[in-house]
């Protein structure tokens, strides 16, 4: 049997189906194995190249293989999915793993940290906080609404809302029993975000990186701690359009016959970190609609020959490209010196 120089795992809960091949692409190796078995069995085998989808479990294994010497490959589903032949099953899924990790334009996702996970965990908890809380304040508005009582808006006119209702003795004894269980359920979401929200800002507080990154217009604590948690390795993309184009802030192209076509953006990528961008350049923007704020020559051409959302999403290209730049190199933000660029272009 020759020497293996690159294995795809096909990964799953309990089976984990193996494929090499040699350096002369010969397959030298087709295994099934267990849950308990994946560890024991890369141990004994000599440092290789291994690929993997990236899934759910794919950076715990990519961190444990990588302690025993191996290089892990992480690669996203999609751009898999045209080297697994017909007739799917484990096998062929993990041939064509085996198969796509040596294309030579084949792009991989960096592996990250169990602290950046944790992390991770800490923000998507506060998002669906966040989304739960919305939801709740729906609710409530709804109902009071039904029983002819209605707010401002604003998540500061709940608690006021919930306190009329409760001192308002002309509503059923029903509705202001549920609206009370409603009342408890917000205060609770509230107290919790807050929480979370100091350990967020403590972790933004102590990384270097992200405190860089929010020095950039538009971008706050939040997006910030959201790009150092997300892109672990700033090198992974070429320049900053490869990474605007990642999050899919770049126009669609759909060109043939010498005639270019573009519409609308990719919509591709991280959807979290592509909405934390476009609302950081809208609130930019109506700042600059209400005569505040600083805005550079370009913005303000820009909105003269633009509708706002559009040019909110080219600022947030336009952000997330310094952002990149940032991250890649280590500078700090330049206001003056970026002014002086789009003055002199």
């Amino acid at each position: 049997m020759g020497e293996i120089i690159r294995i795809g795992m096909d990964t799953s809960k309990h089976i984990f189906v193996l494929h090499g091949v040699d350096a002369a692409e010969q397959v030298v190796l087709r295994k099934k194995l267990s849950r308990k078995q994946v560890l024991e069995f890369f141990a004994k085998l000599p440092p290789t190249v291994i690929g993997m989808e990236a899934c759910g479990a794919s950076q715990y294994w990519a961190r444990e293989l990588g302690k025993l010497g191996h290089e892990v490959r992480l690669m996203a589903p999609q751009l898999v999915k045209p080297y697994v032949m017909r007739n799917k099953n484990d096998g062929r899924d993990a041939e064509g793993l085996c198969e796509a990790m040596d294309r030579p334009n084949m792009r991989f996702v960096p592996v990250k940290t169990a602290e950046q996970q944790a992390a991770l965990m800490l923000a998507g908890l506060r998002d669906g906080l966040i989304a739960r809380r919305t939801q709740l304040s729906n609710a409530i508005r709804g109902y009071a609404a039904e029983l002819g009582l209605i707010a401002p808006k604003g998540l500061d006119k709940i608690e006021p809302l919930l306190a009329r209702i409760a001192q308002d003795e002309s509503l059923p004894t029903m509705a202001r029993e549920v609206f009370a269980v409603q009342g408890r359920q917000y205060a609770a979401l509230q107290a919790e975000l807050k929480q979370l929200e100091v350990r967020l800002m403590a972790w933004h507080r102590a990384d270097a990186l992200s405190r860089r990154l929010a020095q950039i217009p538009s971008v706050g604590p939040i997006t910030a701690t959201r790009l150092v948690m997300k892109t672990p390795d700033p090198h992974a993309f070429r320049s900053g359009r490869h990474f605007a184009a990642w999050l899919g802030l770049t126009p669609k192209d759909h060109s043939t016959g010498g005639k270019t076509r573009l519409g609308k953006i990719t919509r591709a990528g991280d959807e979290d970190l592509r909405r934390l961008f476009v609302v950081g350049a809208t609130a930019v923007i109506q700042q600059v609609r209400r005569g505040r704020g600083h805005p550079s020559r370009w913005l303000l051409a820009l909105l003269k020959r633009k509708p706002p959302k559009l040019a909110a999403v080219a600022l947030a290209n336009k952000v997330a490209r310094i952002a990149w730049k940032l991250m890649a190199t280590g500078e700090s933000y330049d206001a003056a010196r970026l002014n002086a660029m789009a003055a002199a272009a």
